[in-house]
């Protein structure tokens, strides 16, 4: 789908401020409102727009701590990889999982309350035998940057 400056002011201001009316989308990219919001539902359908959710302070939920997991796995067929992948979307306290190129074949960020807590997710996790071989741990210490959404520059890019 090709995006002109509009679409994407369009999900620039939508990244900003999820919770806006069809008339202050407008506003604030310089079109009246049917046309903006005919715009902003033909991004949903294009699947550019996959949702919208509400971005929730991990810090006003009580105390946790955040672990990145570097995993290594047993071995490297598709099935391992299939079953891999299956068995982390059942723990919740995995939050993202990223499949990796190079050293480590998956990279996963863990919510816990604790390290007693992530110890435990991590000791059932070996023990599902889902073929996780080798695990390295990284405790977040502070956040200084999150990913609220991908870098929109990248809808400027053409091939």
């Amino acid at each position: 789908m090709r995006l002109d400056a509009r679409d994407i002011e369009i999900l620039r201001t939508l990244v900003a401020e999820g919770r806006i009316t069809k008339a202050e989308l407008a506003e604030k990219v310089g079109l009246s409102p049917t046309p903006a919001w005919e715009r902003m539902k033909k991004l949903e359908r294009a699947g550019v727009i996959e949702g919208y959710g509400a971005r929730v302070a991990a810090r006003a939920l009580g105390p946790h701590v955040t672990v990145f997991v570097a995993v290594e796995l047993s071995h490297h067929t598709a099935a391992s990889f299939q079953t891999f992948e299956r068995a982390v979307q059942g723990y919740e306290e995995v939050s993202a999982v990223w499949a990796l190129g190079g050293g480590f074949d998956y990279l996963m960020q863990v919510v816990a309350r604790d390290i007693d807590a992530y110890q435990r997710l991590i000791d059932g996790m070996l023990a599902a035998r889902i073929g996780m071989a080798r695990y390295y741990t990284y405790i977040v210490t502070k956040p200084v940057k999150g990913p609220p959404a991908p870098p929109l520059w990248l809808l400027g890019q053409t091939d």
